[in-house]
């Protein structure tokens, strides 16, 4: 049996993808979830709350590396519920987790979390690592998600934090709902369209997961996106020509906002705003990125159709 890695919220689209990649390469898989225990395809997954120390913290001893996901889905409208359930969710398991560790006889040596772009705020300025941090509740969560991840230092683990960018796969996650809208010929442009996407291929994010776990020279916050981001109008409109469909009208950002509320139930924010970002520092380091061409890459991903994964139980 090979590294044991610790995939805590890993049964979503990025947890599901990277495990399937990593049990590729030899590691042992173990997912924390809030369902069921059980093990699936060679993967075994184990129930936790997210919080509470149990018996889960026993995987954890010994293990290679873990790879935090934990956090409830910003896909949603943000009530005083959902705001007080989002930061709750990625705080409590990054300080559930910082004490399983230190509990550790064998701690694992890398502690990676999975954060976001989304501390950037909305802006159409080049952000590498450096760049200022913007404003509103999205980065109030990122700010205090990262604090709480560096707050308490661990001698033996090795902390990296990505800040994701928007991850095209063909099985789920931020590219479903626009295939959906494409194929329905509503994939027009969203509100000015000027608002940047900051996109990277699952693979390349897988990659540079794999890079986290194992370079023992990786550590604190990185970019995890691509090199070439794009305007919402660019993406959509390579996205409508590689899924063969014509024009489309735009959705002005009145209707995105009565659309988001009464049809998707979801905050218009996610689509109306974006971020410019690049990855200096990966490509400072030497990162050789797989995928940079967005029509190249959408197309590859899309050639032989959508391939949505199972549903399972919130992470």
């Amino acid at each position: 049996m090979g590294k044991k890695l610790i995939l805590p919220g890993g049964s979503g689209f990025l947890g599901e993808s990277l495990a399937t990649f990593l049990q590729e390469k030899g590691y042992e898989l173990v997912i924390l979830t809030r369902g069921a225990s059980t093990e699936r395809n060679g993967i075994r997954y184990i129930h936790w709350d997210g919080k509470t120390l149990d018996e889960w913290a026993s995987e954890i001893d010994g293990s290679h590396a873990i790879v935090n996901f934990t956090g409830k889905s910003v896909n949603c409208i943000y009530t005083a519920k959902n705001q007080a359930e989002i930061f709750s969710s990625r705080v409590d398991s990054v300080r559930a987790l910082t004490k399983a560790i230190l509990q550790c006889q064998e701690p694992p040596q890398a502690f990676v979390q999975a954060g976001s772009l989304a501390i950037y705020g909305d802006t159409r300025d080049l952000c590498d690592e450096n760049a200022p941090h913007g404003d509103g509740f999205s980065v109030q969560v990122c700010e205090r998600w990262e604090d709480t991840f560096f707050e308490t230092e661990l001698e033996m683990t090795r902390k990296v934090l990505l800040r994701i960018g928007f991850a095209l796969g063909n099985t789920g996650g931020a590219l479903e709902p626009l295939v959906k809208l494409v194929k329905l010929n509503l994939g027009g442009t969203v509100g000015s369209g000027n608002q940047y996407i900051s996109w990277l291929h699952i693979d390349d994010l897988n990659e540079m997961f794999l890079r986290a776990i194992e370079n023992e020279q990786m550590s604190g916050i990185y970019n995890a996106t691509g090199p070439t981001p794009a305007t919402n109008k660019e993406f959509m409109q390579t996205l409508r020509k590689v899924m063969k469909k014509g024009w489309a009208p735009p959705t002005p950002s009145p209707f995105v906002w009565l659309g988001a509320y009464t049809v998707m139930q979801t905050d218009p924010g996610l689509a109306l705003t974006g971020r410019n970002c690049i990855p200096r520092k990966l490509l400072d380091e030497g990162f050789s990125f797989i995928h940079t061409d967005l029509e190249k890459s959408l197309w590859e991903l899309l050639k032989d159709g959508w391939h949505p994964q199972k549903k399972d139980s919130p992470s």
